[in-house]
C-alpha cells in the first residue's frame, strides 16, 4: 500500500518534469531586451499623445506635458532612470513601438483585439472614452442621424472615424492631428469633429470653445490600454507595468491626476478604486 509520503514523492517528481520542460521555453522567450536597454542606459524613453490635451500636450515653453506625462514620469521614478519623452500621433504611435523609437507607449490608446496583434497591450486598463462630437451650438445637433452625408472632421487613424461613417454615414474628413482637426472645425470645412468624449470634455472646460458643444449620447465606450513591445508583454517589462497600473487605479493617484488636469471625474477611476480596494483598508 502507498504512503501518503510516497503519494506526495511521486507528484512533486511528476510536477518537476513537467516544469522542466516548460520553464526553459518560457525563460527563452524573455529576452527582455527593452528592459535591460532601459536598465544600461538609465533612461526610459516614453511615447505620449503631443495633441491631445490635457493628456499629452505641448505646453507655451514647447515641453511635452499632461496627464500621461505625469504617469511616464512616475514609471520612470520607480525604476530609478531618467526620462526622455517623445511626441505621438495616433497614426504613428504603435509604429514607433514596434520600430524601437520608444520603450513604452502612454498615448490615449483604445485597447482593441487587433492592437494586441501588434503591440504589448499592459492589464488593467487605465482609463476609457468613447465616441462623441463636438459642434457649433447654432446647427443644435441632436441626433446621430444628423451626420449623414455631411463632412465631419476626424483624426487620421482614429477607430471613431469608421465607426460614425460605418453606422450614421458620415463623410470623414481625416486630418494627421487633432489641433488641424479642430480648425477645420473652426474653419467650416466640417459641421462636427469626432473623438474621444473625455478629450472633447477638457476642450469645452477649458473656455476655448464656449460657442460649440457635445451635443449627443456617447456611443462605443472603449479602455484605454498602455502598451510594451509586444515580445515583452508577459515578461519583466509587461509585469512591472501591470503592476504600475494597477496600484495608480487602487490607490485614487489617476484621480488625484485628472483634478490636477482639469479632466471631468471619471466614473471608471471610481468604479476602478473601488473593484481593486484592500479589503482590510478602512
Amino acid at each position: 500500500m502507498r504512503t501518503i509520503t510516497n503519494i506526495l514523492t511521486s507528484a512533486v517528481l511528476v510536477c518537476s518534469t513537467a516544469l522542466a520542460g516548460v520553464a526553459p521555453a518560457y525563460a527563452a522567450s524573455c529576452v527582455n531586451e527593452t528592459w535591460g536597454k532601459i536598465k544600461e542606459r538609465g533612461k526610459i524613453v516614453v511615447g505620449i499623445k503631443s495633441d491631445a490635451k490635457p493628456w499629452g500636450f505641448i505646453d507655451t515653453d514647447g515641453k511635452l506635458v499632461g496627464m500621461e506625462a505625469d504617469m511616464a514620469e512616475e514609471v520612470a521614478h520607480t525604476i530609478g532612470v531618467e526620462l526622455e519623452l517623445v511626441g505621438v500621433q495616433s497614426s504613428n504611435r504603435m509604429q514607433f513601438l514596434e520600430q524601437g523609437k520608444i520603450d513604452l507607449m502612454i498615448a490615449t490608446m483604445s485597447d482593441r483585439k487587433d492592437r494586441r496583434d501588434i503591440v504589448g497591450v499592459v492589464l488593467p486598463n487605465y482609463y476609457t472614452s468613447g465616441t462623441n462630437i463636438m459642434a457649433p451650438k447654432a446647427l443644435g445637433i441632436k441626433e446621430w442621424s444628423q451626420l449623414k452625408d455631411k463632412p465631419v472632421c476626424g483624426l487620421q487613424g482614429s477607430f471613431h472615424n469608421k465607426a460614425i461613417e460605418e453606422h450614421y454615414g458620415a463623410k470623414i474628413i481625416a486630418f494627421d492631428n487633432n489641433a488641424a482637426a479642430k480648425q477645420g472645425l473652426r474653419d467650416k470645412k466640417c459641421m462636427a469633429w469626432v473623438f474621444d468624449d473625455s478629450s472633447i470634455a477638457a476642450d469645452l472646460a477649458s473656455g476655448d470653445y464656449a460657442d460649440y458643444e457635445m451635443p449627443l449620447k456617447t456611443e462605443n465606450d472603449n479602455p484605454w490600454a498602455l502598451a510594451v513591445p509586444l515580445a515583452e508583454r508577459e515578461c519583466v517589462f509587461g509585469r512591472f507595468m501591470s503592476g504600475m497600473e494597477f496600484n495608480w487605479l487602487q490607490s485614487g493617484r489617476l484621480m488625484e491626476l485628472e483634478k490636477k488636469w482639469g479632466i471631468q471625474e471619471s466614473a471608471f477611476l471610481s468604479g476602478q478604486k473601488e473593484r481593486f480596494r484592500d479589503w482590510l483598508a478602512k
